[in-house]
């Protein structure tokens, strides 16, 4: 069973507490200016290796910013679907998810743990008047009568699994389904700045299901993985408005792509084929089966068994210059 009450918890921060004992949390006390909530953000999993997977994006830039600035403080319901404001590692192109790495939650010394890279950004939001924190999860309480047992606020009320769900085994599997990932994005307007926070446990995979969420027992050929998408014209000046995308073979090999695949955020399929020589660029024009919205969106290249090769995003500053190619 998927997530029961997946949204997004537009806040501010008012304390917090680093993750300790056998399950430990990075324990954020916020406000949307009426009621307090509790974020629980993971630093060590339960299932072996128990370091989690990380990635910070400092400079995070996605069409899913314009409509979260518009949401209202508070807990907001999410639509578990594409072309929306849900989360997903895999689907979304938020991250490339072979970046993450991963980082014990309690280390002697500065700066060198999961809690310490947590709370530099969660601290910077507390001294901060102006920050506004998103964190994508699963909702709890309010809870009668019943104190918050890390900050004592009266009814226990917060938000956790901020972090990948889906692709797990085993007594996690239940968790899983496709948009409705955990995460956090902050908002620095004074520093014109948004950073992106992603955890994820060793344990899971990043080939699932599209329609379960369930982790699929797959890999990538190597050669396919040297596919990348390297330029889009989103935006194209004459009569014919023809949009393309452009791919690159990093590979030494030549790579057939009979098969494979584009979608957009929509998640609709567009189907390429051909090959690509090593080291070759390889165009493909696009027709009313597959537009690219100028206001921003993603590009996702899949092969042929419906695998994700690549992704991207782009937003509607990137298109903002007609006839510019976008490069990604």
């Amino acid at each position: 069973m998927p997530l029961k009450n997946y949204g997004v918890l537009k806040c501010k921060v008012v304390d917090r507490k680093l993750g300790e004992g056998q399950t430990p949390h990075y324990q954020v006390l916020v406000s949307d200016g009426k009621i307090q909530y509790r974020i629980a953000i993971n630093v060590k999993s339960k299932e072996s290796p128990s370091e989690l997977l990380y990635f910070v994006d400092d400079n995070f830039d996605h069409p899913i910013i314009k409509g979260l600035v518009e949401l209202d403080n508070g807990f907001n319901h999410i639509e578990r679907q594409p072309n929306g404001l849900a989360l997903d590692f895999i689907r979304g192109n938020f991250f490339d998810t072979k970046k993450m790495k991963p980082l014990p939650h309690n280390v002697p010394g500065p700066d060198n743990d999961l809690n310490e890279l947590i709370g530099l950004y969660i601290e910077r939001a507390l001294t901060s008047q102006d920050t506004a924190i998103y964190a994508f999860g699963e909702k709890w309480g309010p809870e009668d009568k019943i104190k918050d047992k890390y900050f004592g606020f009266v009814p226990g009320n917060g938000i956790h699994d901020i972090h990948m769900n889906q692709g797990n085994a085993g007594r996690f599997a239940k968790d899983n389904g496709t948009w409705q990932d955990g995460g956090l994005l902050i908002h620095y307007p004074s520093r014109q700045q948004w950073v992106g926070i992603f955890l994820a446990f060793q344990s899971q995979a990043f080939h699932t299901d599209d329609s379960t969420g369930d982790r699929i027992q797959t890999e990538i050929a190597t050669i396919s993985a040297g596919v990348r998408i390297v330029a889009a014209m989103v935006n194209p000046v004459g009569e014919d408005k023809q949009e393309t995308i452009t791919l690159i073979n990093s590979s030494a090999d030549i790579i057939d792509l009979s098969g494979w695949s584009l979608t957009n955020q929509t998640k609709r399929k567009f189907p390429i084929s051909g090959s690509i020589n090593p080291g070759d660029a390889f165009k493909v024009t696009l027709d009313e089966n597959l537009n690219l919205a100028n206001e921003g969106g993603t590009i996702t290249l899949l092969d042929n068994q419906g695998l994700k090769i690549d992704g991207v995003a782009y937003t509607k500053d990137d298109t903002a210059r007609e006839g510019w190619t976008v490069v990604f």
